[in-house]
């Protein structure tokens, strides 16, 4: 087998979803950079694969440090699995900073393609998969989150983020205030015997939510803005709030170029809304 770092995919859930390519590049490293040495190691005794050899820990606080070493390791020779504790490596889990001092140092990378939760959930999920955004994991701050979602409303793709089945509900809220009547698909449990991906507005399944207790990995999805852009937004709260800051022209300006909207339809809204 070549030297250098190979990018192995592993489970998301079911055991059966490992590669060959997989199975033969986890028995054959030299060393194995893992989130968690634990979680690993229990996944190579349940693929009945060897474990007597190095583990080292690659987290995001240590991964510059582990980093060279790792790279100083190939160099040497040494074939190195990378893998997070499910799933394909470096998607919102550690890895990056590996494969860029990778690059740098001149040290060959090669990937082992397997299961990643947020394609799946797009498979499961039913919304439009041509254009598609992976936001990552949502803040746990509620200003954040809020923020976030905002910032991201009126991006015309599917929306994808990582959530916690604890903060799933606030979530939803969240989103039920920014993203209105946009339809949004939850799948949790993926691959594992209680697969589940349900779909509704964020209120329906915070609705849902609230009376079946989330468990699990949560992927959630926000379906594209409508092409109807009023649908989505209270026009009228934002122009009160741009005339609250500037000139009726500029208001006008701001909204039309933010939104995409018909100048005459928001001139005289905002004229109307002025002469209150």
């Amino acid at each position: 087998m070549k030297k250098g770092i190979y990018i192995v995919a592993t489970p998301i859930g079911n055991l059966g979803d490992i590669s060959k390519r997989a199975l033969e590049v986890l028995q054959s490293a030299d060393v194995v950079a893992c989130e968690d040495t634990r979680v690993t190691k229990k996944l190579f005794n349940l693929l009945g694969l060897d474990t007597h050899k190095e583990f080292l820990r690659l987290e995001d606080h240590n991964e510059a440090e582990q980093s060279q070493k790792l790279v100083e390791k190939a160099l040497s020779g040494h074939v190195i699995a990378q893998v997070s504790d499910a799933g394909s490596p470096l998607i919102s889990d550690p890895g990056y900073k590996l494969i860029r001092a990778c690059k740098n140092n001149g040290v060959d990378v090669y990937v082992v393609p397997g299961p990643c939760a947020l394609i799946c959930a797009l498979q499961l999920s039913g919304l439009p998969t041509n254009s598609f955004m992976f936001a990552g994991f949502i803040p746990n701050k509620d200003k954040a989150r809020k923020d976030v979602f905002q910032k991201l409303q009126h991006i015309d793709t599917t929306l994808i983020f990582y959530e916690t089945s604890n903060r799933l509900l606030k979530s939803l809220s969240a989103m039920s205030d920014v993203f209105k009547e946009r339809e949004v698909s939850v799948a949790r449990e993926i691959t594992k015997i209680y697969e589940e991906c349900k779909n509704g507005t964020a209120a329906e399944l915070f609705s849902y939510y609230s009376e079946n207790e989330p468990k699990g990995e949560i992927v959630v999805m926000v379906a594209p803005p409508s092409k109807h852009p009023l649908a989505d937004i209270n026009i009228e709260d934002i122009i009160r709030q741009e005339l609250q800051e500037n000139s009726l022209k500029t208001a006008v300006k701001n909204i039309v170029n933010k939104y995409k909207l018909n100048k005459k339809m928001v001139y005289d809204l905002a004229l109307r809304i002025k002469d209150e």
